[in-house]
């Protein structure tokens, strides 16, 4: 499958320069502008788009980014799954300038919009109570831990962020009550960036890149020039690690993912809905069979004669039929799932 990767650089990694063909994009959102233009670009054979959190210049607090419009803006441009990049301080013993690969989160923030569905005019209706549990997509974590695995980098493959409203460093007694919470890494923007993500449906996984140790060691304090040099001591292997990760995301087939993404729309819209899937091969589990563009394209030519006459027969039928009740509680189903006064109505959930 031939999708677009987006890429979200934080501190040190606004600009990976790994792209061929590279472009500026200049978008806008209903949201607002995002951190700076997108660079699209080719990673071998597939097309990414990275975007600067905080702008190119890092000119961008991690109060002020508007992280709504950063994801909108990428997956406006097309990206299906999203890798994200995160500066962080270590809250145990986790070796600087390595990664850790994060499974869960911990939101200390609290100036921060963490919804797309905040009532206003243009945005998603309703409030949107999504599931945390996961909260990063493992498909896309195990692909960037076998990376790290192969290139024989030192990494974690769990850990929990716990992400602070910024932009000060976290005093000592905070860093302490987060150390007595169990948590691995402190960082500053991953929350709402995990909300917003999972309301899109975009797989997703982030790299937190191991800076310091914040203050709770005594031989070792934070600052900005500090954590700045282990970002460029670890820059070329996050794009190491990205270019490689990049190539296997490419290589996979994620029709799972999108299509459970898309099955949830359905759902929200009260559309009763079914998927007739053809079998053209056995992808690449079978010795004598290796699959292939031209190799699917063949099988569905040889299917397609019969594809129609399928849904020629089943549309009659449908069309014969009543769904006056399959239609009413799939709309039912869908305005249950918006949590907002009953009063309201959605002119799509009419019934």
């Amino acid at each position: 499958m031939n999708f677009k990767i987006g890429i979200l650089g934080g501190t040190g990694l606004e600009d990976l320069k790994i792209f061929t063909n590279a472009q500026e994009l200049r978008v806008n959102t209903p949201f607002g502008l995002p951190s700076d233009a997108l660079i699209e670009g080719k990673v071998g054979d597939n097309t990414c788009i990275l975007l600067a959190r905080h702008g190119r210049k890092h000119e961008i607090s991690p109060t002020n980014v508007n992280y709504r419009a950063n994801l909108w803006a990428v997956m406006q441009q097309g990206a299906k799954v999203i890798l994200f990049t995160a500066a962080c301080g270590s809250l145990k013993e986790l070796t600087p300038c390595s990664f850790v690969f994060l499974d869960s989160v911990i939101d200390r923030t609290y100036k921060r919009e963490v919804t797309f569905h905040d009532g206003k005019d243009g945005h998603p209706k309703g409030v949107c109570h999504i599931p945390m549990y996961p909260a990063y997509n493992e498909k896309l974590r195990q692909v960037l831990i076998t990376s790290a695995e192969e290139l024989k980098y030192k990494f974690f493959k769990t850990g929990t962020a716990i992400c602070t409203e910024g932009p000060p460093f976290p005093s000592r007694a905070e860093i302490e009550l987060y150390r007595s919470w169990n948590a691995d890494i402190a960082n500053m923007t991953v929350c709402p960036e995990v909300y917003l993500a999972k309301e899109l449906g975009i797989p997703f996984a982030t790299t937190a890149i191991v800076t310091d140790y914040d203050c709770w060691r005594e031989d070792e304090k934070v600052s900005v020039d500090f954590v700045a040099q282990r970002m460029r001591e670890s820059s070329d292997r996050v794009k190491t690690l990205f270019v490689t990760a990049i190539k296997k995301i490419g290589a996979m087939d994620w029709g799972n993912e999108i299509m459970e993404a898309k099955v949830y729309l359905a759902k929200e819209l009260g559309i009763p809905f079914a998927t007739t899937a053809i079998v053209t091969d056995y992808d690449c589990w079978r010795e004598g069979e290796k699959v292939s563009v031209d190799f699917v394209a063949q099988r569905m030519r040889e299917s397609s004669d019969r594809v129609k006459t399928l849904f020629v027969t089943a549309i009659k039928k449908i069309g014969a039929m009543d769904w006056g009740n399959e239609i009413m509680e799939a709309k039912k189903t869908a305005r249950a799932g918006v949590m907002i006064d009953e009063h309201v109505v959605f002119d799509h959930l009419k019934y």
